[in-house]
């Protein structure tokens, strides 16, 4: 769920900014835990967040461009004014006259980017001050860039993998309907003048049939208003809340959603720390990303860091790692390559959520397409039921 804060850090002045979220108390922990202090705050909505996501910053292509620039050997203006000289959205345009007038009145590249919240993540921000302080803005910029990719490709791989099944259900609820809604009335018709006994599941098919025929007005204005009011309702952090709670709860999808999540959590954990920054201030950085259970777990094993207890330990503590995670963990521990060691667990959850993935749809593709084809078959087999009786009877 989207929420529009307006805040106040500081000193500085108000500014506005957008935050994901589950509800409005985590939005303003969110903010609050970013150093803000949260004025006010409203929902999004559904139809601001679909407009957020057409007008959305290219981050990712931005660090690309910026990262070919300074690898080119211009500095960080110069690259700068160029992006700003090739772009033609107005609101992308805008944004980057705003950084470089920034760093003209002597501010810091972090400290420019950070004036713009509801673009630029903390995350993002962090690994650019803490490129600043070694002088590595390029290796910085490339480690973002990869780890952005990485990203990508696991959601990439879960949205292809979710194409088919869902074109499947398209076309076959469509075929359904279609009989449902305008075949079976027809047939419904021409048996009515008839005096055929008709078998009692044919009878049932025909009067739904006769009653399509008859009200079907006001049976698709019902299922337009159940539509809108499902994406209403998805549209509210309680509901959304509530039915990841539930999905969290099936045991084979929640342990998924569980590595997943873990997987995001190890490689953004990994990308601050191979930046520089301290792992108790990376740890509070990446909490946004997890559920909120985990969210609360994760707090828990700062706290035990925090005390100087072991990474390793905390983090098996409280659930936050897999017997195999927790092996390179300690051996991490052990090198001092921690943000190296992390990476690789990311790396090891991706390919085992991609193997995971690849069997569901090769195990769920056959059983939806011989579902959908018995419930047509079905449909079709108790139309002609009755002609088929006929045809017996005058034999």
């Amino acid at each position: 769920m989207q929420y529009e804060l307006k805040i106040l850090k500081g000193s500085e002045k108000i500014q506005h900014i957008r935050l994901d979220a589950a509800s409005a108390e985590e939005a303003r922990a969110q903010a609050g835990a970013q150093g803000y202090t949260v004025l006010s705050l409203r929902a999004g909505g559904l139809a601001s967040s679909l407009s957020q996501r057409r007008s959305h910053f290219p981050l990712l292509l931005f660090s690309q461009e910026l990262l070919s620039l300074l690898t080119a050997g211009l500095s960080l203006i110069e690259a700068l004014e160029a992006l700003t000289e090739k772009e033609r959205h107005a609101d992308i345009k805008k944004v980057y006259d705003g950084i470089v007038a920034k760093l003209y009145e002597g501010q810091t590249f972090s400290g420019a980017l950070g004036d713009f919240p509801a673009i630029f993540p903390p995350l993002y921000v962090a690994t650019v001050r803490a490129s600043e302080k070694t002088g590595d803005m390029t290796e910085a910029l490339s480690r973002y860039v990869s780890y952005q990719t990485q990203i990508d490709q696991v959601r990439k791989k879960i949205v292809s993998a979710s194409i088919y099944p869902a074109l499947l259900l398209g076309v076959g609820g469509l075929v359904i309907v279609f009989l449902m809604g305008y075949v079976v009335p027809k047939f419904s018709a021409v048996y009515e003048g008839s005096n055929t006994e008709l078998p009692w599941m044919s009878k049932l098919l025909l009067q739904w049939g006769t009653l399509i025929e008859s009200h079907g007005l006001a049976m698709l204005s019902g299922a337009g208003a159940a539509l809108f009011a499902g994406l209403y309702a998805l549209s509210l952090p309680q509901v959304r809340a509530a039915l990841m709670r539930k999905l969290w709860q099936i045991p084979a999808l929640g342990e998924r959603m569980h590595v997943y999540q873990l997987a995001r959590f190890y490689r953004t954990l990994s990308m601050l720390l191979k930046g520089g920054t301290p792992i108790v201030n990376a740890l509070s950085m990446v909490s946004g990303l997890l559920q909120p259970e985990l969210r609360n777990r994760l707090e828990q094993a700062t706290a035990s860091i925090r005390e100087g207890h072991a990474i390793s330990h905390a983090m098996e503590l409280y659930g936050l790692t897999t017997p195999v995670a927790l092996r390179m963990l300690r051996v991490g521990e052990r090198t001092g390559e921690m943000g190296e060691m992390m990476e690789r667990i990311a790396a090891f959850y991706d390919e085992e959520m991609a193997r995971w993935v690849d069997w569901f749809t090769k195990l769920f593709e056959p059983i939806l397409m011989a579902f959908i084809g018995v419930v047509i078959g079905l449909i079709v087999i108790l139309m002609y039921l009755p002609v088929f009786d006929l045809a017996g009877n005058i034999q």
